[in-house]
This record gives structure tokens, C-alpha cells and sequence, in this order.
């Protein structure tokens, strides 16, 4: 949490229960990283399902990228599409490997 300012590093929501430290590679999928500060990202509650679901991902540059499947839904439209190409709050310190997001990308994300 501190490397990201106690923020959400997608909309800057800085509210300590509404935020989660979200892994990249999912918890589940690789033991060997669960801890590792290169593999998270802190997001809202929202905007941590829809990573997990694969609504949302993060390009190589650190720009948010979402998914074409997502529904026809006002909501979704300015909580979440509306960040589509827009680049994160950068971490001050353990940047997200790419290694992680190129997990996400092909494994996760829907496209």
C-alpha cells in the first residue's frame, strides 16, 4: 500500500477500506510470487474485480486497458471504460514486473 501513496493507482481513491492490494499473476497461479511487491497493484474494490475478472488489465507503458466484452452499462461506462488509455499512478517504489502483466495479459484479460 505505501508504494502506491495509500491510493488507488487507477482513479486515486485513497479511502484505506475500499482499497486492496490486488496481485497481477493471481494468487492462486503462482505460490512462488504471492508476496512479491512486483506482482500487486492497490485498487479499488471495483476496479480490483474487474482486474480479477479480466475486465481490465495494465498495457507494458502502465496504461489502463479495457476489455471490449464489457457491457452496455452507464455505470461501467464512467467507472471504469472511462479510465480505457489513461496510465496509472506510477509506484514509488516496485514498479509491476512485466513479466506479471504479460501473464495477465494472455491469461487474464479478455479481450
Amino acid at each position: 500500500m505505501t508504494a502506491y501513496d495509500h491510493r488507488c493507482c487507477i482513479t486515486g481513491l485513497s479511502i484505506p477500506t475500499l482499497l486492496f492490494a490486488s496481485h497481477i499473476v493471481p494468487w492462486t497461479r503462482d505460490e512462488t510470487n504471492r508476496v512479491n511487491p512486483k506482482n500487486g497493484l492497490l485498487l479499488s474494490a471495483l476496479h480490483d474485480r474487474a482486474f480479477d475478472r479480466g475486465l481490465i488489465t495494465l498495457n507494458d507503458d502502465l496504461t489502463v486497458r479495457v476489455s471490449r466484452l464489457y457491457p452496455d452499462d452507464a455505470f461501467f461506462s464512467t467507472a471504469i471504460a472511462a479510465y480505457d488509455g489513461k496510465p496509472i499512478r506510477p509506484p514509488d517504489k516496485f514498479a509491476p514486473d512485466l513479466k506479471f502483466l504479460a501473464y495477465h495479459q494472455e491469461h487474464v484479460f479478455q479481450i
